[in-house]
């Protein structure tokens, strides 16, 4: 359990500054959105998201297809189990289960993804939950993490689409 060696991860400045811009600038997109429109752009996974997005996001569980799959499958997930079966705690843990299930067999996996369900339950929302915030706000921080990133001539995002 003590582990053994140092920590692989390299830290550099134009990166920390870039992962800064990437996740401040999206997040802050998304606030804008919730102020002049009647929708909630925001949700907790989503800081997640930047962080795989603009800071390891040469990661397969940071591509677009991860992001964008992995928000979708989630939260469909916890619609479908809050909405036919409840909220109770059994039900939040079998909807966690069966997301990470269905992202792995999609090869959609987000790790912020499987708060998703959580979140859905939690707070009792309707489908139209699936447009937004999930599907339009995913796609907002792709195409954020795309224009942030290739600014970086050191990166190339994404590594891959499918």
């Amino acid at each position: 359990m003590r582990g053994e060696g140092r920590s692989p991860l390299k830290v550099s400045m134009i990166d920390t500054w870039t992962g800064f811009a990437g996740g401040f600038l999206t997040i802050l997109l998304l606030g804008a959105l919730t102020n002049v429109t009647d929708t909630l752009w925001l949700m907790a996974p989503f800081g997640a998201s930047c962080v795989l997005a603009f800071s390891v996001w040469n990661a397969p569980l940071s591509q677009p297809r991860n992001i964008i799959g992995g928000h979708l499958i989630s939260s469909f997930t916890g619609l479908v189990a809050y909405h036919w079966i409840g909220d109770d705690p059994w039900v939040i843990g079998l909807a966690v289960g069966l997301s990470i299930a269905l992202m792995m067999l999609t090869k959609t996996t987000h790790p912020p993804a499987g708060a998703d369900p959580l979140v859905i339950i939690i707070g009792g929302y309707s489908f139209s939950y699936l447009l937004s915030p999930v599907l339009i706000g995913s796609l907002l921080i792709v195409a954020m993490a795309l224009v942030i990133n290739n600014l970086h001539t050191a990166r190339r995002y994404p590594t891959f689409w499918m």
